[in-house]
């Protein structure tokens, strides 16, 4: 199984009382990482365009120290990586000062004779999301569409909806809708779909139910809903221990849940090992936490 997660790098500044710290993450970067982290069998690249400064060499090696393939990433000579802050209330939410106007990442996919997704086609699966989109001008975004109406690969995404990286509500939910209905894996998360759409959790539920897709909805500490048939009674999906910062929650769900799913195992033991993934990063600060191996 030889897995793609696609879309933005970029340099994490998290701020505390205490210290700041400089570090890596992005979306589908955090899945890629708990994705492999959790079968480390699998073959697992980023793909992402980066400049040719330092800050970039530094997400590399970060993408490389953490198992992940880099030969895919491509190379900008003229933009650089986007650069994100994150700040953490006393109850563990977080809120982003973003600086990304001149991401390498928005020209993803770009040659010289228009848009390129031939070297997608040696993965069995493909993994982005609406952080993806956001950051890819129109016609790249209906360019990489079609590739994949047409592709036999797996798709599994997730909305990811920032409101601040879409010119409307209105443009996110119909690009979205169309990648909803292309996606063999959807994970959605309630928040952000009550936030894009305005519905009510039954609404939203029956959204996804209609799509015959799988996956999970995925609701914070009251755990993940199942959008595949399973009998959820016997599954406790119960509260992190602490909370000390959200984010990648989500992310970190999905790196463990499609890596249960790509390999074999049920919709039960995915749902779980998602939960229980993300219910173990949300104890610590930042988007990608301590490996075991270096805890032990």
């Amino acid at each position: 199984m030889k897995v793609a997660c696609i879309g933005e790098a970029m340099i994490e500044i998290s701020m505390s009382d205490e210290k700041t710290n400089l570090g890596v993450a992005g979306d589908t970067l955090n899945t890629a990482v708990y994705l492999k982290r959790s079968a480390p069998e699998m073959d697992v690249d980023y793909i992402t365009r980066l400049g040719s400064d330092p800050f970039s060499a530094k997400i590399t090696e970060f993408i490389k120290d953490q198992g992940l393939g880099t030969t895919a990433i491509e190379i900008s000579e003229d933009r650089h990586p986007g650069l994100y802050a994150i700040t953490t209330s006393s109850s563990g939410e977080r809120s982003f000062t973003y600086w990304r106007s001149q991401s390498a990442a928005k020209q993803l996919f770009q040659s010289s004779s228009g848009p390129n997704f031939e070297y997608l086609d040696i993965y069995d699966a493909l993994y982005l999301s609406g952080i993806t989109l956001a950051i890819l001008p129109d016609k790249m975004r209906t360019a990489l569409l079609g590739y994949l109406r047409q592709s036999g690969q797996t798709l599994a995404f997730d909305s990811n909806y920032r409101p601040a990286l879409w010119s409307s509500p209105s443009k996110a939910r119909d690009l979205m809708q169309k990648y909803w209905k292309r996606a063999d894996i959807a994970l959605p998360s309630m928040d952000d779909e009550m936030l894009l759409w305005g519905q009510s959790e039954e609404e939203i539920i029956d959204r996804f139910s209609a799509l015959d897709s799988d996956g999970a909805l995925k609701r914070g500490a009251a755990g993940p809903l199942s959008l595949s048939p399973v009998d959820q009674k016997n599954l406790n999906f119960a509260p992190s221990a602490k909370v000390v910062d959200t984010t990648a929650a989500g992310d970190s769900f999905n790196g463990a849940y499609l890596a249960a799913r790509l390999t074999g195992a049920t919709q039960e033991h995915a749902l779980m090992a998602g939960h229980r993934c993300a219910s173990h990063v949300v104890q610590y600060p930042g988007a990608i936490v301590p490996h075991p191996a270096d805890e032990a």
